[in-house]
């Protein structure tokens, strides 16, 4: 630096925030050491504020938008000339923090990982993605910039979002695990989720000197694993309805769901594994299962009404085929 630029240093009348990019949410204004001089102005752009420090102490805060005076022991010209041969270097130092007020809109989030719990209606651990969006802004700034921004020259707006991001979803678990909602209530709950996670998270951030002004949960979405295990469980709540509705019990079922597999794969393991043991079982059931429906009423099941009837109701739950449903018909007409 010349001659003439360190007396315009020491001579500097007007500070403000030159080129203030909306994603520094705090900026110090002055990384060189500039020294402020006794009397110098400060311009407070709208939707700015400054934090005032000096000698290590923050002594003022603007938040109004205007011009301000400084003041300080580096009295103009007296400073220059008694540090000249002390390259203009002065004891007296200030730092001056710009950072924005304005609201922050509509901010991305998601969970890098899945979010774990236990599912309240099933009984086992699930892995929950969620994203959404949020906005926040600055209440307090000098408890910002003590416990959040601390010594950074800059402190952008990224900086604050990994903040704010990694603390509501330290919440979001404990969340789930109160609300209670199952695997089929999350996604229709995500208003109040939402609304609930931003009580939860005030408590925290209020000391830190900022707050969540909205939150939105706009997706969830279960891992693989976990949506695989509610779909068998599905489809077995079905089957055992079905077998409910056809008056057999859900063993029935099964052994009649093993003897259809082994027919579809005639001449495969399945099918030789029947025929070495477990066919001699399963054919009794099956027999069992279509001429004798109901345990402790051998009367009624060798009525051929009644098995008729049986046999429909099967057939009418898709437990067994049409051309099955025929060839059975078939075999009790020629009975009577």
């Amino acid at each position: 630096m010349g001659l003439w630029d360190t007396v315009k240093g020491q001579l500097r009348s007007v500070i403000e925030w030159e080129n203030a990019h909306q994603e520094n949410l705090f900026e110090l204004w002055s990384i060189n050491g500039d020294e402020i001089k006794d009397a110098s102005k400060l311009i407070v752009k709208p939707g700015q504020g400054v934090l005032f420090l000096y000698e290590g102490q923050i002594e003022a805060v603007h938040l109004e938008e205007g011009l301000y005076d400084l003041s300080t022991d580096n009295v103009p010209f007296l400073t220059t000339l008694s540090k000249y041969m002390q390259a203009f270097e002065s004891e007296h130092k200030v730092g001056i923090y710009f950072f924005w007020q304005t609201e922050f809109l509509n901010q991305k989030w998601g969970t890098p990982t899945p979010v774990k719990y236990d599912d309240p209606v099933y009984k086992f651990p699930v892995a929950l993605r969620a994203h959404g969006n949020f906005s926040f802004r600055i209440t307090r700034p000098e408890s910002f910039f003590v416990n959040v921004v601390g010594s950074r020259p800059v402190y952008t707006l990224q900086d604050a979002k990994r903040v704010i991001v990694d603390r509501f979803l330290q919440q979001l678990t404990d969340l789930f695990a109160e609300q209670g909602l199952s695997y089929a209530e999350i996604d229709k709950n995500r208003n109040e989720l939402a609304q609930a996670l931003t009580t939860h998270c005030a408590a925290e951030f209020e000391p830190l000197g900022f707050e969540l002004t909205d939150l939105r949960i706009e997706g969830t979405d279960f891992d693989e694993e976990t949506k695989a295990r509610i779909a068998r469980i599905a489809d077995m709540t079905a089957e055992a309805e079905a077998a409910k509705r056809a008056g057999l019990n859900y063993a029935q079922l099964q052994q009649l769901e093993a003897m259809r597999e082994a027919a579809r794969n005639e001449g495969g393991m399945a099918s030789a594994g029947v025929g070495l043991g477990a066919g001699l079982g399963l054919g009794q059931a099956f027999a069992s299962g279509m001429t004798n429906m109901q345990a402790g009423a051998p009367a009624a099941a060798d009525d051929p009404t009644a098995r008729l009837q049986k046999l429909k109701s099967m057939f009418e739950a898709e437990l067994i085929s049409k051309e099955e449903y025929d060839k059975k018909k078939a075999e009790i007409l020629a009975d009577l």
